[in-house]
């Protein structure tokens, strides 16, 4: 099954979908009201967006659906990254890397966690 592309908006709702399924929509709407200013008619208006992408599906249970992903969170974290990389940077991996060392400012700890990532990938290669 092909990865269909996720709205940033829709990334929102996947994400709670992820961490709590089988979730209804009013669990959604619930875990959103701290973060977004959304009625329940958006929520539902992504929900259905969702499932027009088959990134979602559900079951009926009651009166209740109930939503479950289709595509685990890191099948989608992949697909996007690659989807970054390719776009903005021509699939060169090395080139985020460099640009984000370059131009961001990074804790001594986030620098000692990179440097045992690439240690650690070393040894595997």
């Amino acid at each position: 099954m092909k990865m269909p592309k996720i709205s940033e908006s829709e990334w929102e709702i996947m994400k709670i979908v992820w961490e709590k399924h089988p979730v209804t929509s009013e669990e959604i709407i619930k875990s959103l009201s701290n973060k977004k200013d959304w009625t329940a008619k958006t929520v539902k208006s992504f929900l259905n967006r969702l499932l027009k992408k088959e990134v979602i599906g559900f079951e009926k249970s009651g009166r209740n659906y109930l939503y479950y992903p289709l595509f685990s969170e890191e099948e989608c974290i992949s697909f996007e990254s690659e989807t970054f990389l390719n776009r903005v940077y021509g699939g060169a991996i090395e080139l985020l890397f460099s640009h984000y060392l370059k131009h961001e400012v990074l804790s001594d700890k986030e620098l000692e966690n990179l440097e045992k990532i690439l240690h650690e990938r070393k040894r595997k290669d």
